[in-house]
């Protein structure tokens, strides 16, 4: 692809940091940065590999800056890290035979789903509350399964995992956000690998927009940790609604098509 200008450049690496203050705090920044990359004339293929590469920076930020305040324990994490990675993995080298238009249609009918859940559910809040299921059963079944589908197609991925910590974990918010990030960082180096190999990542959009989720993610980590579950409820409720509305927008949605919409 033709060499990006600096000003092009500048606008993503800007992308980078808001999705990174987003993302930090309730997901959602593949929601700015892949349409942002879209609009700079870098191909679907090369967009979500760069995306994974930006996104290790900011996953990784959150991740540390939360560790640092003990909201999560990389090491004892780190088992559940590699089986987000190794599902990751697997979606991003079996991508080809999913059969995606299925994700793309439901999708955002479960962020909504997800949305309501949080915008309703009285007693979430920043305590931890009753474990649905053990950490190993959640370890071994719903984290790989999140992080194949992080590497398939990956929208909504930061939800989905809030979804889980909180109503099968038991997680309080601020928890569930710190540990989210970990598993995103672990799903996100999965994809990463496989798409290097493919050579379908523009490194130097990457870093560009790299260092602008670093930056972005510890804003908003801090102001996450300060704030607690009054914020990051109804951010994650509002993200939730705006990237279905987003999906939804498309006229390609295999949903709308079905419905002839």
């Amino acid at each position: 692809m033709p060499d990006l200008a600096l000003q092009i450049l500048l606008l993503l690496f800007l992308a980078g940091l808001i999705a990174g203050f987003i993302d930090a705090i309730a997901g959602g920044g593949g929601m700015i940065t892949i349409p942002a990359m879209l609009l700079a004339g870098i191909p679907p293929l090369q967009a979500l590999g760069t995306n994974k590469l930006q996104s290790l920076f900011g996953s990784g930020a959150a991740s540390w800056t939360y560790a640092r305040h003990g909201h999560v324990d990389l090491r004892g994490q780190l088992p559940m890290v590699l089986t987000a990675a190794l599902g990751a993995g697997l979606g991003a080298a079996l991508a080809t035979v999913i059969p995606g238009d299925v994700l793309k249609a439901f999708l955002p009918l479960l962020l909504l789903a997800i949305a309501l859940y949080f915008g309703f559910k009285p007693n979430i809040g920043d305590v931890d509350q009753h474990r649905v299921i053990s950490e190993r059963t959640f370890a071994m079944t719903f984290v790989p399964a999140l992080g194949f589908y992080d590497g398939v197609f990956g929208p909504g991925t930061g939800s989905f995992l809030m979804l889980g910590f909180v109503a099968l974990a038991g997680y309080g918010i601020l928890k569930a956000t710190a540990h989210t990030k970990f598993l995103n960082f672990g799903s996100n180096v999965g994809a990463f690998v496989v798409f290097v190999g493919v050579g379908a990542v523009i490194w130097k959009v990457g870093l560009a927009m790299g260092a602008g989720q670093f930056i972005g993610a510890q804003l908003g980590s801090r102001f996450a940790m300060k704030q607690g579950a009054k914020v990051i409820k109804p951010l994650l409720v509002t993200v939730s609604i705006a990237l279905a509305i987003r999906l939804l927008a498309d006229p390609q949605q295999p949903l709308r098509v079905w419905l002839g919409l």
